[in-house]
């Protein structure tokens, strides 16, 4: 294993509510109105600082989409998916772009997110397709 090299954002930025690692910048944040089985989570343009899965096929809300699931590169926490593909056209605007569960990570201000906060919902993805 060689040395961990960690990016360090400045400003306002999501990062790990376990090792506190630096995520996402807040200014990167495309939408807040999406879900997960934990509650919220926001859609973001950009995340540094984590590792990627293995590609899945998974069944959402808005559709069939190619996922890989994102690690924090510090702790090894599951944080959120990254979009690969997506087999509805209404939905490509996802490809390449972040999913962070606010349950998983710190606020801006270090505030944390707790499921109980929101109704659960039982399937992953956004609110508004």
């Amino acid at each position: 294993m060689g040395r961990l090299f960690l990016i360090c954002l400045e400003g306002s930025f999501y990062s790990c509510k376990y090792c506190k690692t630096h995520f996402a910048l807040s200014d990167d944040i495309i939408s807040k109105s999406f879900h997960c089985r934990h509650g919220r989570a926001y859609l973001f343009d950009k995340v540094v600082n984590v590792t990627e899965g293995e590609e899945e096929e998974r069944l959402m809300i808005t559709g069939l989409h190619t996922v890989v699931d994102i690690f924090c590169i510090g702790c090894g926490s599951i944080v959120g998916w990254k979009y690969e593909f997506a087999h509805e056209k209404n939905q490509k605007y996802k490809e390449g772009k972040y999913i962070l569960e606010r349950f998983k990570v710190s606020g801006p201000d270090g505030s944390n997110y707790f499921a109980a906060q929101e109704p659960q919902v039982s399937e992953s993805d956004a609110d508004d397709a």
